[in-house]
């Protein structure tokens, strides 16, 4: 793995936060959204979800789950969201959101990044270093701690760093789940994480 190929994945990442607060304001109608390939929309729409339950940014993600055929009936995905804004009202409800994101996350990772059949055509065509790098891309998409171990877990036959990526996922998710929830330990909490994720997409063939 080339340094300019590293740059290019950190850049990609940078772009797509700056796409998710304009597509978060603007919709998904402007031009900039439309030129981006279609594993970079469904990341953003999943994102935009996420951050904001609304009904638009809900069809916004129905609309494109139609449109490519992926077979996922979004329509439960609307209990959470009413769920999500029930509780965004209410400021003793942190162990409540802490499990209804789980739930969400869940939910959204039946919508496989596509990054991830990037990989396994990469791997049917013995492209050894496209179908690594497409699978970290991937895993670096997915939300919810079962997902992320399992890929990790089927990439590591492969890519032997990705056992001591899931060891460091594993200790990453006890110290969430023991972690205050106090602004100075979720600042901690989020520069732990970070750190995991870059060692994620640092890659080493």
């Amino acid at each position: 793995m080339t340094a300019s190929t590293l740059f290019t994945i950190a850049i990609v990442l940078i772009l797509l936060r700056v796409f998710w607060l304009r597509i978060k304001a603007s919709g998904t109608q402007n031009e900039n959204f439309k030129t981006l390939p279609a594993k970079d929309q469904l990341a953003v729409l999943k994102e935009c979800l996420l951050n904001n339950p609304s009904e638009r940014n809900f069809q916004n993600l129905k609309r494109f789950i139609s449109e490519k055929n992926l077979d996922l009936d979004m329509e439960t995905y609307r209990p959470y969201m009413k769920t999500q804004l029930e509780l965004s009202k209410r400021k003793d409800a942190l162990e409540e959101d802490d499990e209804l994101y789980a739930q969400e996350s869940r939910f959204m990772d039946q919508m496989e990044p596509l990054e991830f059949e990037e990989a396994r055509e990469a791997k049917k065509t013995g492209d050894q270093e496209t179908y690594i790098t497409r699978s970290l891309e991937g895993i670096y998409r997915l939300y919810s701690d079962e997902a992320i171990e399992k890929a990790l877990k089927e990439l590591s036959p492969d890519y032997p760093k990705a056992e001591l990526l899931l060891e460091g996922y594993r200790k990453l998710t006890q110290i969430r789940d023991e972690s205050a929830a106090d602004d100075k330990s979720l600042e901690a909490l989020r520069k732990i994480r970070d750190q995991w994720e870059e060692d994620l997409l640092s890659i080493h063939l």
